[in-house]
């Protein structure tokens, strides 16, 4: 996790403005988590797991995608409702 926040700090930095809202700051934080672990080149972790796995970007995005698009939109849904 640490690596997939600091792979996405600069997006982050470049999105985040201090005229947000608390909850569309999660969101957009939430979001770049999420997303970073949808592909192999997302972050680290998983270019060292799937080289040691030897699962291809095609094998790891047919599970991995669909699988963090679900989560993505169980944490918005989430997000939206605590506040």
């Amino acid at each position: 996790m640490i690596s997939a926040v600091l792979d996405n700090a600069t997006l982050a930095a470049a999105e985040i403005s201090p005229a947000m809202s608390e909850p569309t700051i999660k969101a957009i934080l939430l979001g770049l988590l999420v997303s970073g672990g949808m592909l192999i080149p997302g972050n680290i972790p998983n270019i060292i797991a799937a080289g040691k796995l030897k699962i291809t970007s095609l094998q790891y995005a047919k599970f991995a995608f669909p699988v963090r698009l679900i989560a993505m939109a169980a944490y918005f849904i989430v997000i939206l409702i605590t506040g």
